[in-house]
């Protein structure tokens, strides 16, 4: 969501003593780099440096204003509302249009300083939105896994652990002056097709693991508390949008195509339990259009659905600069006012971009906005920062006021990160087991691949500065003697020119562990892929090398979409594969712990891993999630696409075995519907009511399912419980899909028994070629794991109305 407009930006800022900034932050770097101690004592004592400078000025009503004290939209005692209204009251029209916009101009006059609303925090506080800088006193920030591996632990308490730590961080630096604390994170778009450069900022394909990420890691971002934010954060982008830069189509131009029955059934799905379960404080609409017209001018997406039916308690933003998007490359609009006046009355409150605030005041002139609009964009915005606090006088004297350098990158902040990206990581193949590695057998081990030794490409996009590296190449050196070499130069490996010296090493070694994948230069925002295979020549590097090895081989990927390993895969000489992701700060650290033992594998995929001959089926703008056989086309994500794979949505192996058993279970459930006639139900056995028809209120499935590890090691179980509807059922041509899962840490040779309770309405619903959601009568099939239970769904005779 870079701003087509966004220019370059230098830093003349100083540090202690006139340092400059620029030798601090290389410093820090290489200090970081070489450990990751050295750079937590130089953050430690920057903060001592901090604590002696000045706290943050108030963004308004600051105490010292004799004015703006006694005014009431200043009172802390008087309702939000009434406060929001006072303030808009005394704006002129020129000082409302300059509020619609990310850098929101001053109100001198009424001790209003400007604020920066676009800041970052996708898995860390990043500075890649002009909101925030690092500086002397706050040069870097705890950078987590990136999403899509963070997804794959499917550890929902994980999530918000995690979004609990940035926003701790987030406020601090606000406090310190060099951050906002409105973030335009998580990105909640289902990733759709596997050649997505951003598929790396999701957590994934289905859409109730994204919509319970988006949930979770926002309630640990905002806090709890509905009338006081702790910060910001905003669902991205909606919506159908993954689709950057394509064969000659990019996201500026495209407009996509999109049924009902799948806006309803996959695409909407994370952004309603973003904004009715995690109760997100902002959407962003995305800058395609959906159907023909632009999401930041629809007034049925933005009014009718986020603010109609989902209820939205905050304001809806534009992604960077999406309305002159919509005027200048997609010709929606003549005129520029024009432009401004659709995308407020459809329901937009605030541009990422300069477009409202130049045209907005003559939209208004000419007729074709009124200022009553405009005020209605300005309730949404400002009650936001009066929730966050931002006129209620000094932050040090508020609520996370206390918060400083101190709590930036501190250890437990770092340890996170690290159990983060354990968690995360993939075991995908473990022939023998070969896997763990012995310290005492594997006692040199040869590190090679053009990831080997990465520290910034394991932070992937969306990321700011690291408060230091852990390579893997250092990782796994704390465990074994290394030999390095890179094999490729770069992700791209262009040529065999490394081969000799990486074969070599090889030979020597009594373990070889290749880091290959890819990096942003391959997949990135505006940079989709062409292929799912390994780039350039990293395939042979890596088939050479094993027949080389003289130990064991094993594969580690860095990527944030799928790879097409099946070389290795089928590979003898390659006796494991490890999917990293892009696992953050300390991932090379975490990468070693689970080659080594000391962190059990329990990851899962997040996504299906396809075969590179799926792609030649389908056309990355065809947005049609189902199958349709006779078009040859074969349907997406595991809910639709029955075809052959690498590895399936939810792989993952562990150093020990889990058993599943199923302690209790329904097998029939009453589903109770409106009406109050009294009518025979048996007609209803093959059918599918509306979910309007039913009462729903807390109507679920509880199961109870024993876990028991059956292996030798201590290990943390991810269990995934899918569904299948009534076959023949109807027109939603749903193969299986995800309605509960569960993190579960079980000891060797003991069990657990876990609670799933399953949403009837929610999750065993389906959605008709209509976009109306049902309910289908009759024998709903339950997967976990191996096990397969049957649970009939049948209409209660409280009366029927038919549909």
């Amino acid at each position: 969501m870079r701003s087509k407009y966004k220019g370059s930006r230098s830093c003349s800022f100083t540090g202690p003593n006139g340092t400059p900034l620029t030798f601090i932050f290389s410093f820090f770097q290489m200090a970081s780099a070489f450990s990751p101690f050295i750079g937590v004592l130089l953050l430690l004592l920057l903060g001592v440096v901090r604590h002696t400078g000045e706290a943050r000025d108030p963004l308004a009503c600051d105490p010292k204003d004799g004015t703006t004290k006694k005014m009431p939209f200043c009172k802390v005692s008087l309702a939000i509302p009434e406060r929001v209204k006072d303030l808009i009251g005394r704006l002129t029209l020129q000082e409302k249009v300059g509020l619609l916009v990310n850098n929101a101009a001053a109100v001198p006059r009424l001790g209003i300083k400007g604020y920066e609303w676009w800041s970052e925090a996708l898995h860390g506080v990043s500075n890649v939105g002009p909101g925030t800088k690092f500086d002397a006193h706050f040069p870097a920030a705890t950078s987590f896994p990136q999403v899509i591996t963070t997804a794959a632990s499917f550890n929902a308490s994980l999530w918000e652990a995690i979004g609990r730590v940035v926003s701790d961080e987030a406020r601090a630096m606000y406090n310190g002056g060099t951050a906002g604390l409105t973030y335009w994170s998580p990105n909640v778009n289902i990733f759709r097709d596997p050649r997505w450069g951003r598929g790396q900022e999701t957590p994934g394909e289905d859409p109730v693991l994204v919509g319970r990420y988006a949930a979770s890691y926002v309630r640990g971002l905002q806090g709890t508390d509905r009338n006081r934010l702790k910060v910001a954060a905003c669902c991205k982008h909606f919506t159908a949008y993954d689709l950057d830069n394509w064969n000659g189509v990019d996201r500026f131009h495209f407009n996509a195509q999109v049924s009902k029955q799948d806006i309803e059934d996959t695409f909407d799905v994370p952004f309603r339990m973003c904004v009715n379960e995690g109760k997100v404080a902002s959407v962003m609409c995305s800058y395609n259009q959906v159907n023909g017209v632009p999401t930041c001018a629809d007034p049925n997406l933005l009014k009718g659905t986020v603010r109609g039916q989902w209820h939205l308690d905050g304001y809806i933003v534009s992604d960077c600069d999406s309305v002159g998007v919509f005027y200048s490359n997609q010709h929606y609009t003549s005129t520029p006012e024009e432009a401004a006046a659709d995308a407020i009355k459809a329901g937009l409150d605030l541009d990422c971009g300069p477009f409202l605030a130049v045209h907005t005041q003559d939209a208004v002139k000419k007729g074709l906005l009124s200022e009553a609009d405009v005020n209605g964009a300005l309730v949404n915005t400002l009650t936001i920062q009066m929730r966050l606090g931002m006129f209620d006088g000094e932050p040090s004297a508020q609520a996370y006021g206390n918060l400083g350098p101190k709590d930036v990158c501190k250890p437990a902040h770092q340890e996170l990160a690290l159990e983060a990206a354990r968690q995360g990581i993939v075991l995908l193949k473990n022939d023998g087991p070969v896997l763990p590695l012995s310290p005492q057998r594997h006692r040199t081990v040869a590190v090679i691949g053009p990831n080997s030794d990465a520290t910034f490409t394991m932070i992937g996009n969306y990321a700011g500065i690291a408060c230091g590296y852990t390579s893997p190449l250092q990782g796994i050196g704390r465990y074994a003697r290394t030999i390095h070499q890179l094999g490729c130069a770069k992700v791209a490996c262009t040529d065999d020119k490394q081969f000799g010296p990486a074969l070599n090493a090889a030979r020597q070694a009594d373990a070889t562990v290749l880091v290959m994948g890819l990096d942003q230069s391959i997949e990135a925002e505006t940079v989709d892929r062409v292929g799912l295979l390994l780039p350039g020549r990293q395939q042979d590097l890596v088939s050479k090398v094993a027949a080389a090895s003289k130990g064991p081989t094993i594969l580690v990927i860095m990527s944030g979409g799928p790879v097409d390993v099946t070389f290795a895969k089928n590979n003898p000489r390659v006796v494991g594969i490890l999917w990293a992701g892009y696992p953050g700060q300390a991932g090379g650290a975490a990468i070693a712990d689970i080659l080594f033992g000391t962190a059990n594998p329990g990851g899962k995929l997040p996504v299906t891993w396809y075969p590179e001959e799926y792609l030649r089926k389908l056309a990355m703008t065809n947005m049609g999630m189902r199958a349709r056989k006779s078009a040859g086309y074969p349907g997406r994500t595991y809910r639709f696409y029955n075809g052959a794979v690498v590895y399936p949505f939810g792989h993952g192996l562990s150093y020990t075995h889990f058993v599943h058993t199923l302690a209790s279970a329904p097998t029939v459930v009453s589903v109770p519907l409106n009406g109050h006639r009294h009518a025979n139900v048996t007609n209803f056995s093959n059918r599918a009511i509306r979910v309007t028809h039913a009462r729903c209120g807390k109507l679920s499935i509880a199961l109870e399912v024993v876990v028991k590890n059956v292996g030798s090691r201590d290990g943390t179980h991810t269990l995934l419980v899918f569904s299948a509807p009534p076959a023949g059922g109807g027109n939603w041509a749903l193969e299986k899909q995800l309605v509960a899962f569960e993190k579960v840490h079980v000891p060797a040779n003991a069990q657990q028994r876990v609670r799933v309770n399953i949403h009837v309405c929610k999750l065993l619903s389906v959605v008709d070629r209509l976009g109306i959601r049902r309910i289908p009568m009759g024998e709903h099939s339950l997967h976990i794991g191996d096990v397969r239970h049957s649970v009939s769904l049948q209409a209660a005779a409280l009366g029927i109305i038919k549909s």
